[in-house]
């Protein structure tokens, strides 16, 4: 069914061609109005009664849920055409650019995946007398209160919340389970008269809770401790700091949902394999300790996981992908957006991929400066950290001149920068850029004087996984270019063998999880195979010889997807029978070395070069038979009884 787009031109201040709009998007699109949301909402309420329909503005959203909500009718789809294009400086027409945000608007969303976290409203206050007893008193009808004071500190006479005393250990958990180690804890003694007392101490008190309020004014309990749910840490010295956690502690009761910002695939992991490290840079680089080890892969807690993205951009085999929204739904509206723009007569986009920080910035911009150029279409995502070098790479693959990432404060910037680094390695410099704008327009000043290199000759839509995306786009790129050299770290690589050192033990190809390296059952051959090679390192790690080493780089020839031999010898034929075992020169070297020991004097030496069957005929025949033990007692017989019978 036809979507109908319902514009305004806001009191004149853009210019909507609702004809041709309509022509190149296919929708049914309306003659612009002036005053939606105000006098002419009316037009607005025919339009939510015939359903199907898409409101080109996003600052009224909440006039136009109210007006649905009193028509019982489902709020219309929001799209903003204005602040991303309509009010812009640029002279240039903006019909393409509106073209391609209505064409990714029109795309199906994938539906969120989400967990119930549920907080009792135990909350536990960290802090010294002279704060945390406040925060209790404010607390105490709204949460299950406990303080834990220091060692030493004294005690309030009220039973209206508990108080311990004692040194915090460890605290691990988020929202509705964190669980403390107290040591030198000391609980009230409820009976006796005068003050209260204390239990005697003792060490490794375990508890749990729901909420955590830090006013202790030292180091946080977490790393990256803001984005950990349910642990909230103010400055005891600052009133208003103090203030604001204890009212935001006391909305943290009930039911929460929890976004499950990521999928596992623990099949794919190269973390490890025979207690040997391999990959570990979502281990590196996760910020709040999400990801933890689990045997041969890794496993991601999604309580503590805070949806960064960083993980998922630099997996190299897809174990972990980011999943809200999936990947492959971002890689689709890149494309939509580069397609549906060249489409409707534009000519060398540029793509800006922000945040929810960075559509404030534009919306600023927009509203008090130049507003973005006619020709970057920007991309809002949750987290920025989940456009990798893949997207990028993917998105100029498509059509984009350029990329560019506006990420928001306290962004994990050696993630972003590591895959911003890959992506102009694979790109080109010019056309992959980080901003860090100080206010909106410096941003658009960055972007007025951008000169971004010419686009790609021949647009492509790459379809699979990261790294076949990232191929085929860096192939549509480089169609001169047969391989890239990328800097160290990077998921793509070949592996190079010392031809000397190597003895073709195949210790590699047994732990290679990837099955980039293998052999030839046939013959002793170690073979390659490079577009499958995730450069996780095992094969180095286990080489007993240390004959392996990584070369990032990208191979954009068809040898990178065919398997080629690194390394191969001679078989070494059975001296008895002649059947082919071993690696010749293994074989001759053993021999070698081992010719003046007194273990293996006399026929013992040929054993060595003979395969695994003759070699136990050979031993089961000889005269210092390993396998022969004593002669084996005779079975008794009726004679042997009736022998020892005295009437026989």
């Amino acid at each position: 069914m036809v979507k109908t787009l319902i514009t305004c031109d806001c009191l004149g201040t853009q210019t909507i061609d609702a004809e041709a709009l309509s022509q190149a998007t296919g929708c049914d699109v309306r003659p612009a109005c002036s005053a939606l949301c105000t006098t002419q909402i009316d037009r607005a309420a025919e339009a939510l009664t015939q359903g199907d329909t898409i409101f080109c503005c996003t600052q009224e959203a909440a006039v136009f849920e109210a007006l649905a909500e009193e028509l019982a009718v489902a709020p219309p789809p929001l799209l903003d055409l204005r602040d991303r294009a309509g009010w812009s400086d640029d002279p240039a027409p903006k019909l393409a650019k509106m073209s391609a945000l209505t064409a990714e608007a029109l795309l199906p969303a994938a539906p969120e995946k989400t967990m119930d976290v549920i907080s009792d409203g135990l909350c536990l206050i960290l802090g010294a007398p002279e704060v945390a007893l406040p925060a209790a008193e404010a607390l105490k009808d709204h949460l299950g209160v406990t303080v834990l004071l220091p060692e030493g500190s004294d005690i309030p006479d009220t039973r209206a919340y508990d108080v311990l005393t004692g040194q915090l250990r460890r605290a691990r958990g988020a929202l509705g389970q964190f669980e403390v180690v107290i040591d030198a804890l000391r609980m009230v003694e409820p009976g006796g008269r005068g003050p209260l007392t204390l239990t005697e101490p003792r060490d490794g008190g375990v508890s749990e809770c729901d909420i955590l309020l830090d006013l202790r004014g030292a180091a946080p309990l977490f790393p990256a401790h803001e984005k950990r749910e349910g642990y909230l840490r103010a400055d005891p010295g600052h009133a208003a700091a103090v203030s604001a956690a204890v009212l935001a502690a006391s909305h943290l009761t009930g039911t929460f949902e929890k976004v499950l910002h990521v999928r596992m695939e623990p099949l794919l992991c190269a973390h490890s394999r025979a207690e040997q490290t391999g990959c570990t840079r979502c281990l590196d680089l996760c910020p709040t300790g999400a990801i933890t080890p689990a045997g041969e892969h890794v496993t991601v807690d999604p309580m503590i996981c805070a949806g960064c993205g960083a993980c998922s951009a630099v997996c190299p085999s897809g174990a972990i992908t980011y999943d809200a929204p999936p990947v492959d739904e971002i890689m689709r509206r890149v494309q939509t957006l580069a397609q549906a723009y060249l489409k409707a007569g534009g000519t060398a986009p540029r793509l800006l991929a922000h945040d929810a920080h960075g559509a404030e910035m534009i919306r600023l911009a927009a509203r008090h400066g130049a507003g973005l150029p006619a020709d970057v279409i920007p991309l809002e995502l949750p987290k920025l950290g989940a456009f990798g070098h893949a997207q990028i790479v993917a998105a100029l693959g498509s059509g984009f001149a350029s990329v560019s990432l506006l990420p928001g404060p306290g962004f994990e910037r050696d993630a972003v920068e590591a895959q911003v680094a890959l992506a102009r390695a694979i790109g080109g410099d010019m056309a992959v850029q980080l901003l860090e704008p100080a206010d909106p327009d410096a941003m658009t000043d960055v972007l007025y004087g951008e000169e971004a290199p010419a686009p790609v000759a021949q647009p492509v839509r790459p379809m699979g996984t990261q790294r076949q995306i990232t191929r085929l786009a860096a192939r549509a790129l480089h169609p001169e270019t047969e391989v890239l050299n990328l800097p160290a770290g990077a998921p793509y690589g070949a592996v190079l063998v010392d031809q000397e050192s190597c003895t073709l033990c195949l210790s590699c190809v047994s732990l290679c999880p990837s099955g980039a390296l293998g052999d030839n059952p046939d013959r002793p051959e170690l073979r390659f195979q490079e577009d499958a090679c995730l450069q996780c390192g095992l094969c180095a790690n286990i080489c007993p010889e240390d004959a392996i080493a990584l070369q990032p780089r990208l191979d954009l020839t068809q040898a990178a997807l065919s398997q080629r031999v690194l390394k191969e010898e001679e078989p070494f034929p059975c001296i008895e029978c002649g059947a082919l075992f071993g690696v010749k020169s293994t074989i001759e070297r053993i021999t070698e070395k081992l010719s003046s020991h007194a273990m293996f004097a006399g026929d013992k030496l040929r054993m060595i070069q003979m395969c695994d069957d003759c070699r136990v005929n050979a031993q089961f025949h000889a005269e210092d038979n390993p396998f022969a033990g004593k002669e084996r007692p005779r079975p008794r017989t009726t004679d042997d009884y009736l022998s020892k019978r005295r009437d026989h």
